[in-house]
C-alpha cells in the first residue's frame, strides 16, 4: 500500500490535469445541457445522443491541446477513435440513466423537464469519472521517461493496461 506522502505526491501531479479536465468538462457540460434542453422536443434520449456527439469533438480538441498537451502524441486516428469510443460508453451511461428515468420511472418530456435534467446530471457525473480514467489510461499516453513509452504507444489500447500495471509496480516498490 502506498504511503501517505506517495499518495500526496500522486495527487499533486494529478491536480493540474484534473483541473484542466474539469474546466473543459464544465464548459462542455453547459453546452451539453443547452443542446439537450433545446432538443428535448425530439425526445430525451435522442437529445442526449445529439448533445454527446457535438460535445465529443470539442472535448477531444480541448483535451488534446490543453489538458494532455505534454503527453505523448500518437496517431490522430488512434487517439480520436479511442476518445470517441470511450465517449460512446459515457453516452451509454448518461443516456441509459435518462432511459431509466423515462421508461423505468415513467418520466415524460412534457411534464418532467427538471427531473430529466437532474437524471442527466447524475449520468454526467458517473460518465465523467469513467472518461477521466479512460482518457489518461488509454487515449493520451504519458510522456516518455525512460525510452520505453514509444514501444507502449505502438501497442495502442494495450499500452494503457501496461502503463497502469507498471505504475502499480513502481508504487509498490517505493
Amino acid at each position: 500500500m502506498p504511503s501517505a506522502s506517495t499518495l500526496t505526491d500522486r495527487l499533486r501531479r494529478l491536480a493540474p490535469e484534473a483541473i484542466a479536465f474539469g474546466v473543459i468538462g464544465a464548459g462542455n457540460t453547459l453546452l451539453y445541457m443547452a443542446i439537450t434542453w433545446a432538443a428535448l422536443p425530439i425526445g430525451a434520449v435522442k437529445a442526449s445522443v445529439l448533445a454527446t456527439v457535438v460535445t465529443t469533438t470539442l472535448a477531444y480538441i480541448a483535451n488534446r491541446y490543453w489538458t494532455y498537451r505534454h503527453h505523448t502524441r500518437t496517431a490522430l486516428r488512434r487517439e480520436y477513435t479511442l476518445f470517441f469510443g470511450f465517449n460512446l460508453i459515457g453516452m451509454v451511461i448518461q443516456s441509459g440513466l435518462v432511459a431509466i428515468g423515462k421508461y423505468g420511472f415513467g418520466l415524460t418530456e412534457k411534464n418532467d423537464e427538471i427531473a430529466f435534467m437532474g437524471v442527466t446530471l447524475v449520468g454526467i457525473v458517473i460518465a465523467t469519472v469513467f472518461r477521466f480514467w479512460a482518457y489518461r489510461t488509454f487515449v493520451f499516453l504519458k510522456p516518455p521517461v525512460d525510452g520505453h513509452e514509444a514501444e507502449l504507444a505502438e501497442l495502442d489500447a494495450v499500452a494503457g493496461f501496461a502503463e497502469l500495471s507498471a505504475e502499480a509496480e513502481l508504487d509498490a516498490t517505493h
